[in-house]
């Protein structure tokens, strides 16, 4: 009976994996689709999909463009100097956005295992790759709880304790999502290592 539950809980994971992404795409969809149709008075539907399409293309041409890129860079300015804003639009920039023109990147830019608290495994984190300001040996880890990685903790970890994996942050949320169910080979290969913390 324990395996049959074994087999029902993951292929019921695996379900809600491919389902989740699906169904958020379609409500999306539908959601932009209803909006457009009802903003420019349209009767037809998809109709406001191909407008929305259109209009986030033309967007991603202006902001390429050299007056878009500078329009994106004053702004960016802008918002990085105003007082009590700059705190928050730089904390949600380094979690959201990795900036290839400063060479730092977003919290979720690496997938680490790190010490856990005890001393005894490790944890899966997420770090910049960069050490923090101030002390070059420590680096910062968002360690997630499981399966709600959007909770968690920060811990300081000296940085020769953070084993990187070569795992894509995707992978690592799809991992914590499912509660262990899903497992990279990349968790496998790095413990078979014999990785010592």
């Amino acid at each position: 009976m324990g395996r049959l539950q074994a087999h029902v809980r993951n292929k019921l994971v695996a379900g809600v994996l491919a389902a989740v992404p699906v169904a958020v795409t379609l409500f999306v969809l539908w959601y932009v689709d209803s909006k457009a149709r009802a903003l420019l008075h349209l009767q037809w539907p998809l109709v406001g999909i191909a407008v929305a399409v259109g209009a986030i293309y033309l967007l991603g041409l202006f902001v390429t463009s050299v007056l878009g890129r500078g329009l994106l860079g004053a702004t960016d300015w802008v918002l990085r100097h105003v007082p009590g804003l700059s705190d928050l639009y730089r904390t949600w920039k380094q979690v959201a956005i990795s900036d290839p023109h400063d060479g730092k990147f977003g919290i979720f830019a690496r997938v680490v295992l790190v010490p856990d608290e005890a001393g005894r495994g490790c944890v899966l984190g997420f770090t910049s790759g960069h050490p923090i300001d101030g002390d070059p040996r420590i680096s910062c880890v968002f360690v997630p709880a499981s399966p709600n990685p959007t909770s968690g903790r920060l811990q300081f970890v000296p940085s020769h304790r953070c084993i990187e994996l070569d795992l894509k942050p995707q992978e690592a949320l799809k991992l914590l999502i499912s509660g262990g169910n899903y497992m990279p080979p990349a968790i496998g290969a790095a413990t078979a290592a014999g990785y010592r913390f």
